[in-house]
Formats: structure tokens, C-alpha cells, sequence
């Protein structure tokens, strides 16, 4: 997935060389001739360039030959040297398509970037996130068989303590029903564990692209203990305070999409003015003495062109659809903003929450452990019940799943932080 966004660099790469396509010079040469009953109606061969200029002028030369019995009386027989010019005085002057096209695909290119940045980065912290679930099943599993393996270490003791005479047949029913259950709990870890292993292997590949296959039993090297996000989360809260919201890649793409609509805009807007282009074309015919000034005297071409809409509809219409779509825009941006905002404060305010609970969760934990020890101490000196000790055994297991799920929610608010920074960037460049 992270290969297929990168692609969309290349193809808004592809964008810009095509619009800049739309001032590349253009050749043309044509050869040609007519006849008919033996008589030669013409015979034709020119050369023409047109060079397009970033400002709407575009400049033209061309060489003619013609000859024949039957030419329009428009022709010049003979060869004819034409060098030329066009010019927008109103429409496209300031602006035109071609330029409106350029910009647009090198705005699309920052807005492909920021996207590129977004979804990879979803990508890596759903990935980040599916590996630390995998690890907190693991350790489930762990915290589980250890219960089963302590619960027949008892039932086999009580069984033999029954034997005998010290204790009573229903503390072996106690035993084994508590073992029972665990062994339950077990077997729906494992089958977690399993499934979280094959979720993981969505995010194994090989370097040639290819799926990586789970053949056996993995387990993970890291505990949910071990993250640096435990000391690095003060320093991540700091850096994100001191970001600038607008540098984020999120804002980055409506602001990208702004500049695009400012282009259209400016485009829209040209086709309220009337279009007025003149063209004028120096001519010189072959063999013959050219007077090259005063320009409008002799051996010239010109032409002066008007059009307009008289009511504009069309044109005004369009100019109002982009003005919407930009205000639309500008709604997105401040939503975007706010939405990040709250983002950040929630996820900060999250990881802070966690983090106290983990601490008082680790300190309940050991309160639980000591008072399944004194209850065991009551029992072996026959002051209490295999009820209760099976009741704190079960309030500590409690305690630790339950530790371990607020450890997960904390690394998980954590990641959510790491790369919502990670997608603040001043400069987006091209991968």
C-alpha cells in the first residue's frame, strides 16, 4: 500500500510535464499537390514553428512555396518568408488556460504529497497499533496458562490433602471448577493470540512484494512494559504544543486545493473580459528587396479580432460556481483545523489519563497479590476457605487484564500522537 501512494507521485510528476507540454514549440511541415487533365492546379511545400510564451503572446514563422496554373488569388506564388506575433489584449492576457493548467498541476502535486503523507503514516500507526494488540494477546496468554498451571498445582494438592482426611470433598469441586474455568479462558486467548497473529501477517511482506507466510507459531520479543512511549510521551506532548497547525499535511491539502480554486478563479474571471486578440505577420517574398519599416506600409499581414458574450451567462455562472466551491474550501480548512485541535487535546489528555491509571492499576495489583497470599496463609492454617482464595485469585487476574488493557489504550493514544506530529512537515518534497 505504501508503494501504491508513491505512485501517485509519479503520476502528479506525469501531471506537470504534460501541462508543461502546452508551451512546448510545434513543428510543421507539409508537401502537397493537385492534378487534374495534366494541368498542375498546385504545387505546395511549407515549414511552420509556433513558439507559445508563458504570457499568452505566441510568436509564429513559416516558410511557403507555392507554384501552379490554378491558385487562389489569395496565394503568393513563389517562396514567402513569414515571421509573426499573437496577442491577447483582454482575455488570456493576464491569464489564460495554459498557465491555469501548469499551476494547477503543481499545486495537485503538493496536495498528491500530503496525501501520500497521511495515508502511509495511517498506514504505519494501524500497523504500530496491530502489533502491540498481538503483543497484549500474547501476554493474555501468558497471565492465563500461568492461572491454569498454579490451579492444577492446587487441585492436585487438595486431592491428595482429601485423601488423607484433611479436607473436604467440595474443596475439590472448588479446585476443579476454578480450573475448569481458566482452562477456558485459556483456550479463548489462544484463539485470539491466533487470529491477532494472522491480522499482524496483513503487514509482512517480503522486499519483492510479496506476502509473508506465518508457517509457525511466532511470538512477539517486546512486552507492553517495554515502549519507550513510557518516557518519551512528556517530550511528544511538548513538541506538539509548539507545532504550527497550518504545517500539518492534513492543512497542507485544503491549502493546496485553495490555491487550485485561485487558479480556476483567475480563469473564470478572464472569461468575463471580451476577447480581443491581435495578430500581425512579416512577410518577405523571395528574390525580392524587403522593406522591413514602417511596419504597416508594405509586405505585411494583420488582423485585429473581437468576440464577446453578450450576456455573459455562461461566463458568470462559472465565475460564481468557483467562488462557491471556495468558500466550501475555506469551511473544510476551519473544520480541519478545529478537528485537529480536538484531536490532539483528546489524545493528550488520554495519554496523561492512562498513564496515572497504569500506575494506580500496578499498585492495586500488589495490594491484590497480598491478600491472595494472606489468604492462602488463613487457609493452610485452616482459618479460611478455597471460596475465597479462588475469589482473590480471580480479582487478581482481574487486575492484570486489566492492566494490560490500559497499557494497550495508553501505547494506542500514544501512537495516535506520534504520528499525528510525524505529519507535521514544513516541506513536502517528492519521494
Amino acid at each position: 500500500m505504501a508503494f501504491r501512494y508513491r505512485l501517485q507521485n509519479k503520476m502528479a510528476a506525469s501531471e506537470i510535464q504534460k501541462a508543461k507540454g502546452n508551451f512546448d514549440p510545434i513543428l510543421e511541415a507539409k508537401n502537397g499537390s493537385k492534378t487534374i487533365d495534366g494541368i498542375d492546379y498546385y504545387t505546395e511545400n511549407s515549414v511552420k514553428l509556433g513558439i507559445p510564451t508563458w504570457y499568452g503572446v505566441d510568436f509564429n514563422s513559416s516558410y511557403n512555396n507555392i507554384a501552379g496554373q490554378k491558385l487562389n488569388n489569395s496565394d503568393t506564388k513563389g517562396g514567402l518568408t513569414q515571421i509573426g506575433i499573437n496577442v491577447p489584449l483582454a482575455k488570456n492576457l493576464l491569464y489564460d488556460k495554459r498557465r491555469a493548467l501548469l499551476d494547477q498541476a503543481k499545486y495537485a502535486q503538493q496536495m498528491t504529497l500530503a496525501e501520500q503523507q497521511l495515508m502511509t503514516n495511517q498506514l504505519l500507526l494501524d500497523a504500530e497499533n496491530c502489533y502491540w494488540e498481538w503483543v497484549k494477546q500474547y501476554e493474555l496468554f501468558l497471565i492465563q496458562k500461568q492461572a491454569v498451571e498454579v490451579n492444577k498445582q492446587r487441585l492436585k494438592l487438595i486431592r491428595r490433602t482429601f485423601e488423607f482426611g484433611e479436607r473436604s470433598a467440595i474443596d475439590t469441586t472448588e479446585a476443579e471448577s476454578q480450573l475448569l474455568s481458566f482452562e477456558l479462558q485459556l483456550e479463548d486467548a489462544r484463539l485470539k493470540f491466533v487470529k491477532n497473529t494472522q491480522q499482524l501477517s496483513l503487514y509482512l511482506w517480503t522486499e519483492n512484494n510479496q506476502a509473508y507466510d506465518v508457517i509457525q507459531m511466532i511470538v512477539p520479543s517486546d512486552k507492553l512494559s517495554s515502549s519507550i512511549a513510557y518516557v518519551d510521551y512528556p517530550a511528544l506532548l511538548m513538541e506538539l504544543k509548539s507545532q504550527a497547525l497550518q504545517q500539518h499535511a492534513a492543512m497542507q491539502y485544503y491549502y493546496q486545493k485553495k490555491n487550485i480554486l485561485e487558479s480556476e478563479r483567475k480563469l473564470k474571471q478572464q472569461s468575463l473580459l471580451p476577447k480581443i486578440d491581435f495578430n500581425y505577420n512579416f512577410v518577405n517574398k523571395q528574390k525580392y528587396q524587403s522593406d522591413y519599416f514602417p511596419l504597416f506600409q508594405n509586405n505585411y499581414q494583420y488582423g485585429l479580432k473581437f468576440e464577446l458574450a453578450l450576456f455573459l451567462r455562461e461566463a458568470r455562472a462559472d465565475y460564481q460556481m468557483t467562488k462557491s466551491k471556495i468558500l466550501q474550501n475555506k469551511l473544510d480548512i476551519d473544520f480541519k483545523r478545529q478537528e485537529l485541535t480536538v484531536k490532539i487535546a483528546n489524545y493528550q489528555s488520554e495519554t496523561l489519563n492512562y498513564s496515572k491509571q497504569i500506575k494506580n492499576s500496578e499498585q492495586n495489583i500488589l495490594n491484590y497479590r497480598r491478600l491472595l497470599y494472606a489468604e492462602e496463609t488463613r487457609y493452610e492454617s485452616g482459618e479460611s476457605s478455597l471460596f475465597l482464595i479462588n475469589a482473590r485469585e480471580s480479582k487478581l487476574l482481574e487486575s492484570e487484564i486489566k492492566l494490560l488493557e490500559l497499557r494497550l489504550k495508553f501505547l494506542n493514544s500514544y501512537n495516535q500522537l506520534k504520528w499525528l506530529n510525524k505529519n507535521f512537515s514544513s516541506n513536502l518534497s517528492v519521494d
